[in-house]
């Protein structure tokens, strides 16, 4: 894939960057799907004990679907930094439409949300390690499964952010 570059930036996000992004927002829906499943009623691993003391009968339940919501919004938001709408905000939103997003401000932003998501799920590799007295040994290890891809996300947003940075800002104002 070729690049265009205008005045010094390019207009194309690389091949590797866009495939990273797409797998971004896909990272979210295995732990998503699972936050579903108890929504609905599922225990999906836990004890009935664990699942009333989780909270997820009531309130519960709304929280679990606006979380999985929620990160998959996040997550999708990634495309942003390799499609047009994350360099010119879409000319249908009301007020804002139309305009250029400062490539520092986006650059931070992302980069920030990034560190943030590495501190929260990285840690999560030692799920195993650590007891789970509200599953069962398989609910345990299933829900382990399905929340490892979250591990790769602030890695791979990082290094998405970090492409959008390359092609946005200008080769002499790089540092």
């Amino acid at each position: 894939m070729t690049t265009t570059q205008l005045n010094g930036t390019s207009t194309t996000a690389p091949r590797w960057a866009v495939r990273a992004a797409h797998l971004t927002a896909l990272l979210t829906l295995p732990s998503g799907l699972w936050r579903v499943l108890l929504a609905a009623g599922c225990l999906a691993g836990y004890t009935e004990a664990g699942y009333t003391a989780a909270g997820i009968p009531g309130w519960g339940r709304v929280y679990v679907l606006a979380l999985s919501v929620g990160s998959e919004v996040l997550a999708l938001l990634t495309l942003g930094l390799v499609r047009p709408w994350g360099e010119v905000l879409p000319a249908r939103l009301p007020l804002v439409g139309g305009r250029r997003l400062p490539p520092r401000g986006v650059t931070a932003a992302a980069g920030a949300v990034a560190l943030v998501l590495a501190l929260v799920w990285t840690p999560f590799v030692l799920w195993w390690s650590l007891p789970h007295p509200d599953t069962t040994a398989l609910g345990a290890t299933v829900a382990g499964f399905l929340y490892l891809p979250l591990v790769l996300w602030g890695p791979l947003l990082a290094a998405v952010t970090c492409a959008y940075h390359r092609r946005r800002t200008p080769r002499g104002a790089r540092r």
